[in-house]
């Protein structure tokens, strides 16, 4: 057969089974998946740790890695625990027992054998040897007289040799079956051109004609079709090493007897020299295969020499199978797992699970939710921050739409302060209508015009003023985060982080116009970004320092002179830390009355600058929460106290109602949230 024949042109198009699972399941669930990732990066876990902790889990649509791996463990349980070993020697056994008793009863029955020779056979059965090996290696030149005794004998031969062959070839002990001889010389010149290209790949002296010319010759013996002689070899060795791994697991006495029965494969030690030649050529071409494992079988299953080598081979892939749903050795990929060994092994739902959290890893990979950051660490890129504040801003949306009372009615946008003067509507103008000015102006008019007071008054638009305002178009906000220890240590420290991510998502995607400033205080302050208040970690640090994150807040409204300052601190804790003047810390527990005297000072300091002031307290101590209602109504603030997690919310809410109103009472804003997707 040509070689050309098992190419496919490039031009043509080729079809197989379909490997990609239920095609009506739902898609990868890149979204929940990045949630799930962003809760774990938020509570400390690096987000390469948090991903592999995802693909570990799974979700409820699919199975996880540790799932999966828990299968495969008890797979290969179940393929120890059912077989054993001695298959070929039981089959063996039971068909000697059977060829000797028909024997004997042929040797009772034949009136017309020689009482000699009737003598001498009983003579030899009633001496053969207890070993099974040894019995039938007595037999070899023994002159069967029963023809049901001699087939049975010769099926023992041709059964060593077919379970020999199925050993290093999956599939030979059925293809031979009802073998000729013509069908035995194949197997025999087949062995002794492999071992030849085999032996001329040792000296190095092997050429593609070669084993083109074996494949020509032979390729029918070899359904799976090798492209090249290494192929050829790596199918062979790991047959041949999983064979050797079976005999491994054997007793020594079953591995003896096993041995001196396959001398007599086939008649002849022939075919056991070839196949012992091929061990020695592959274990030299390919030393790197296990030639040494073993297991331990308990069942009581019996299995022959090829299905207990295909068992060995099975064992060996679901070990390599543990080890890749393990991902625990250094550079682990989803793409490491071997799908098809799953699939074969473990079924298509196992197989179509591990193929979706691969590709799952892929997508966070290349739509870069995740990226190597030059630290070399795994690290959420800005876009999977901005999917996870439109996740969280709509879970939100779906607590706004669950209350019920007050209703916003406010146009968003128009916060400004009152200059107490009104003046003429033009068009446009959204200001509030000063109510008396304009009756009044229309009363003049009626009178000037002629008309009668008594008769109705009219409103005309040149009758209409509104009040006018110092117009602000812009808010600064300053998001006042405490990251004392006491937050993680309480549960407070991931609802933290969702407010401040979803505000932040709200303002860079609602109000861009507006300027956010995260500010974390503890034992000192520091302004941070999203991405690495998302990120970090909760360290014990002692103190709560907000007079620090005052006066970061005061530079930030002061960068922003024409925007309106928002004020929002999320705190669970009073102040028990300062600056000094020297720029050191000072810490006292319980609360210094000096901390208290400078976070008071840079308080009122932050309000004459006409900050709208709220403070969200988290806890249920009285001295806290006595302490913060006292901050509040020095600057003229008030203080919500959330539930954790409502927590979100109750801020953006503040927020909204803030730059709005002017005032930083928290209002609902249902009529902003409901029915408004288009800001997702």
């Amino acid at each position: 057969m040509p070689r050309s024949f098992h190419r496919t042109p490039a031009h043509t198009s080729r079809y197989g089974r379909y490997a990609g699972g239920d095609p009506l399941a739902p898609p990868v669930p890149i979204q929940s998946a990045l949630e799930a990732i962003g809760r774990e990066v938020m509570e400390g876990t690096s987000a390469e740790r948090a991903m592999r902790e995802y693909l570990r889990r799974g979700d409820q649509n699919r199975l996880g890695l540790d799932e999966l791996a828990r299968r495969v463990r008890e797979r290969r349980a179940q393929l120890t625990q059912r077989h054993r070993l001695d298959g070929t020697l039981e089959e063996v056994r039971r068909l000697l027992d059977h060829a000797v008793l028909e024997e004997r009863k042929h040797l009772v029955r034949d009136v017309d054998l020689d009482d000699d020779t009737r003598a001498f056979a009983e003579m030899r059965l009633e001496n053969l040897p207890t070993s099974t090996a040894a019995a039938v290696n007595d037999l070899a030149d023994y002159d069967w007289q029963s023809p049901t005794a001699r087939a049975d004998y010769d099926r023992i031969r041709e059964l060593l040799g077919r379970e020999l062959l199925d050993q290093r070839f999956a599939g030979m002990k059925n293809a031979l079956e009802n073998a000729t001889d013509a069908d035995r010389q194949a197997i025999r010149d087949m062995l002794n051109d492999l071992n030849d290209l085999l032996e001329k790949r040792r000296l190095g002296e092997d050429t593609p004609e070669d084993f083109d010319e074996f494949m020509r010759k032979h390729g029918d013996q070899f359904p799976e079709n090798p492209q090249n002689l290494d192929e050829l070899m790596d199918a062979l060795a790991q047959r041949a090493a999983a064979a050797q791994r079976m005999l491994n697991s054997m007793t020594p006495e079953q591995r003896e007897e096993l041995m001196s029965l396959a001398e007599q494969a086939f008649g002849s030690p022939d075919l056991m020299q070839s196949l012992s030649r091929l061990d020695d050529n592959l274990r030299s071409l390919r030393p790197g295969e296990d030639w040494s494992g073993s297991a331990s079988f308990s069942g009581d299953q019996p299995t022959g020499l090829g299905e207990a080598t295909g068992i060995m081979q099975d064992l060996s892939d679901l070990d390599s199978l543990t080890d890749q749903l393990g991902q625990m050795y250094p550079g682990a990929r989803m793409d490491d797992i071997d799908l098809d060994a799953l699939e074969r092994l473990m079924g298509e739902d196992a197989a179509v699970s591990a193929r979706t959290l691969r590709e799952l890893e892929q997508e966070l990979r290349d739509t870069g939710m995740l990226q190597r950051a030059s630290d070399g660490q795994l690290r959420l890129t800005p876009r999977a921050m901005r999917q996870l504040g439109r996740a969280l801003l709509r879970d939100i949306a779906t607590q706004q739409s669950g209350r019920t009372g007050r209703r916003e009615t406010r146009n968003v946008g128009a916060a400004g302060d009152r200059t107490g003067s009104t003046r003429e509507w033009a068009f446009g103008d959204t200001e509030p209508w000063d109510i008396p000015r304009t009756v009044s102006n229309a009363v003049l008019r009626t009178v000037l015009d002629g008309g009668d007071v008594a008769d109705g008054v009219r409103l005309d638009t040149r009758d209409v003023e509104v009040v006018e305002t110092e117009q602000r178009t812009q808010a600064a906000v300053a998001l006042l985060v405490d990251t004392s220890f006491s937050m993680a240590l309480d549960g407070r420290w991931v609802p933290m982080k969702r407010t401040a991510l979803a505000l932040h998502h709200l303002i860079s995607t609602r109000f861009r116009g507006d300027k956010l400033q995260l500010i974390a205080f503890a034992r000192h302050a520091e302004v941070i970004d999203i991405e690495q208040l998302t990120a970090k970690d909760s360290v014990w640090d002692k103190g709560t320092n907000l007079q620090h994150a005052l006066l970061l807040a005061q530079r930030h409204f002061r960068k922003n002179p024409t925007a309106q300052p928002v004020l929002l601190i999320v705190t669970d804790g009073e102040p028990t830390s300062h600056l000094r003047p020297d720029g050191s810390v000072f810490f006292a527990y319980p609360p210094d009355s000096r901390t208290v005297a400078v976070t008071v000072r840079e308080l009122d300091a932050v309000q004459r600058m006409g900050a709208q002031t709220t403070f969200f307290r988290l806890g249920e101590d009285p001295g806290l929460a006595r302490f913060i209602d006292a901050l509040a109504r020095r600057a003229g603030g008030h203080v919500v106290a959330p539930e954790l997690d409502d927590l979100g919310r109750a801020v953006v809410d503040s927020y909204l109602g803030a730059r709005a109103t002017g005032r930083g009472k928290p209002e609902d804003f249902g009529d902003m949230l409901q029915g408004r997707s288009w800001w997702w």
